[in-house]
């Protein structure tokens, strides 16, 4: 049974053009179109094979999950191999894997009706191992060394965007919970009609933190619950009990929608304190201005007593990348020592 109805071609180029405004402010022009090229190919491709794959007992709706779920993953891990430091030709390679493997894995999963908790996190477990297994696949061909491999494997744009909504969390304590009226077993949440959320404008205004906590609740169900328990803990008591009955609905992500999910996800980034001199980008930018005045021997050499740490931290910058294992603190004082050095 193949899924007609399920019009993938504007389904994957909505997720691309959303997804533009969510790729990390430090990436290049480049960069940035790699990661929404990524998404959008992949959801093609994967839409495709949903909607015209006779075999496949699947309907729109399913075809439309399993579609955002690896719209999600692409996005994230295109992400995390960009920060790796992972030489740019063997990006590709790990992202097929990926692709493939979310897909075949979705595919077996909802075949089987498994609930929805336990698919999100079967995949997330073989994404994962994808990932690593890629990365270790590079180390063991001499490709690129331990550290680099260990450090590639500690990226998780995930969690990265679950700490960016903690603190814009923080930021909105003070205002209050209007999310209590719309929270009562999430009966309240707008529901979805053909793939976007079927919400009156006068609605959209009222349950915006709503929207905003289910949001985030979404983002949870694929963490891990310890690491979600550490952010709840800093979280208002209201909040945190919204958020933790948004992640029990078993149709949360039908009830949000992706378009609803994909405009939270820019609103709270948006709202995010300003950077501060301390930000990556910053301590990226006065790093390079100071390594940009001598070769790369030249810095070999006054680099020659520094920890690898630091060693990093240089060369990383000169791609205009940060190196995050040194927190941008100590970062920063490591660029002001370097310059008053010579």
């Amino acid at each position: 049974m193949a899924a007609p109805d399920f019009d993938y071609e504007n389904f994957a180029q909505n997720l691309a053009a959303q997804a533009q405004d969510l790729v990390p402010a430090e990436f290049s022009p480049e960069e940035k179109q790699y990661v929404i090229n990524t998404l959008g190919n992949f959801s093609m491709m994967a839409g495709k094979a949903l909607a015209e794959d006779q075999n496949l007992p699947f309907n729109a709706e399913t075809s439309t999950y399993i579609t955002q779920i690896i719209a999600e993953w692409s996005f994230h891990k295109s992400v995390d191999v960009i920060r790796s430091g992972i030489p740019r030709q063997h990006w590709d390679r790990i992202m097929q894997k990926i692709a493939y493997t979310i897909f075949e894995v979705a595919k077996q999963a909802f075949s089987q009706n498994m609930p929805n908790d336990q698919i999100i996190e079967i995949i997330e477990h073989h994404v994962n191992k994808t990932y690593v297994d890629a990365i270790t696949e590079l180390k063991n061909n001499g490709v690129i060394d331990e550290g680099l491999m260990e450090f590639a494997a500690s990226q998780s744009n995930m969690n990265k965007m679950a700490q960016e909504m903690q603190q814009q969390q923080a930021q909105a304590q003070a205002q209050g919970s209007e999310a209590e009226q719309y929270a009562q077993d999430g009966q309240n949440l707008p529901q979805v009609a053909n793939g976007s959320a079927a919400v009156t404008p006068q609605v959209q205004v009222n349950a915006s933190k709503a929207l905003k906590l289910a949001t985030v609740a979404m983002l949870f169900n694929r963490m891990n619950q310890d690491r979600v328990q550490t952010i709840l803990d800093k979280f208002s008591e209201n909040d945190a009990q919204d958020v933790i009955k948004y992640m029990k609905l078993p149709d949360l992500t039908q009830r949000v929608g992706v378009e609803n999910a994909m405009r939270c996800l820019q609103e709270i980034k948006m709202n995010l304190p300003k950077a501060s001199d301390l930000a990556p980008v910053k301590v990226v930018k006065k790093i390079k201005n100071f390594a940009s005045k001598y070769s790369e021997k030249e810095l070999e050499m006054m680099l020659i007593k520094e920890r690898i740490g630091v060693k990093r931290l240089v060369f990383t910058a000169l791609e205009d990348k940060y190196y995050e294992k040194i927190p941008p603190k100590v970062a920063s004082i490591v660029a002001t020592h370097l310059i008053n050095s010579v």
